[in-house]
């Protein structure tokens, strides 16, 4: 199975050059402005470039700055929050996925070729145990 992307909006990286050419002229009229054409780069730069990658092997994790990669084996389950999903690992930790949303989650599951889990049934009662765990007196039967 190939690599299943999630990345934000386009219109964010879109935004960010809109904000670069809005910061040109104010950055060329004093030389001590100019840092204020950092801001819109790295509008740009995180739009385009932040995300999740799911593969078989695991997830990637990019950022403005460097990224994260996590084996299936390392990850617990997800965890929705409004609207982003959480990864909980098996340390204890989390970790936020960028771009990804609760509706997203078959696919995010899907890309690891494996199924979407759902609740397992509970096991059944042993014989001559009633369901509140005492023992079922012999006259009951």
């Amino acid at each position: 199975m190939s690599t299943v992307k999630f990345r934000h909006n386009a219109a964010i990286a879109i935004a960010g050059l809109v904000a670069l050419f809005g910061a040109v002229p104010v950055a060329t009229v004093r030389w001590y402005l100019s840092p204020i054409l950092l801001i819109p780069l790295a509008i740009i730069i995180w739009g385009w470039r932040a995300g999740t990658d799911a593969n078989p092997e695991g997830l990637s994790i990019r950022a403005l700055f460097g990224a994260r990669r996590l084996p299936w084996t390392q990850i617990t389950g997800f965890v929705p929050a409004d609207r982003r999903v959480i990864a909980m690992l098996d340390g204890g930790g989390s970790v936020s996925l960028p771009a990804v949303t609760p509706s997203d989650l078959p696919r995010l599951v899907a890309a690891s070729g494996q199924k979407l889990g759902t609740s397992q049934p509970e096991p059944p009662e042993p014989a001559g145990v009633e369901p509140s765990g005492r023992e079922a007196s012999p006259a009951a039967e």
